[in-house]
């Protein structure tokens, strides 16, 4: 699954930015693929607001 970051991570709480370095997101608009997994879907849940799931 191919996950975009679309919203800036500045003032976000610090375990929102780990999450995203987690999933392998550094900057807006950057796009990554991971694996489709019950750890990844957790990982974007928990930062759903940020992130955008393209298929």
């Amino acid at each position: 699954m191919k996950i975009k970051l679309v919203k800036s991570l500045n003032g976000r709480l610090e375990k929102q930015i780990a999450t995203a370095h987690a999933l392998g997101l550094k900057k807006v608009g950057q796009v990554v693929e991971q694996p489709d997994n019950p750890q990844t879907k957790g990982k974007i849940a928990k930062i759903s607001h940020l992130v955008e799931v393209v298929e």
